[in-house]
């Protein structure tokens, strides 16, 4: 039986639903540190997947791994840290910094070592500006 599709949203609410009242007692009891163990887990299992050319297994571990993602979130807002969007802009924001190649008007052709090399610079000037 093939799986049937999912939005995001979809998944941000049952997430919320899960650790609400009412919800999963387990996931409800979850913290950062408690779920570090599984994350480090499904993204061994991505790699797994990935290394066997295993892509049926490979598009379940993701989604274990975006399990992962959206549990962090969710606690981080539940504390009025961040929530997802947060997570998602943040996102946004490097993958455009990191791509001037592509975004900005003035576009580039560069090899992909060209490009590793660039966002490799760019993340450590951004680092020196942070510090």
């Amino acid at each position: 039986m093939k799986p049937r599709r999912a939005s995001f949203p979809q998944l941000v609410r049952l997430m919320h639903r899960l650790r609400a009242p009412g919800g999963c007692p387990w996931d409800a009891a979850q913290t950062h540190r408690s779920l570090l163990k599984y994350l480090r887990e499904e993204s061994k299992e991505v790699e797994r997947a990935v290394r066997r050319g295993d892509h049926e297994n490979l598009k379940e571990e993701l989604g274990d791994l975006l399990l992962q993602i959206l549990f962090h979130a969710e606690i981080a807002a539940e504390g009025g840290r961040f929530d997802i969007g947060g997570v998602m802009g943040v996102l946004k924001d490097k993958l455009v910094r990191r791509h001037p190649h592509v975004f900005s008007r003035k576009k580039e052709r560069l090899t992909p070592a060209e490009v590793h090399r660039r966002w490799k610079a760019i993340k450590e000037s951004e680092k020196r500006r942070a510090a």
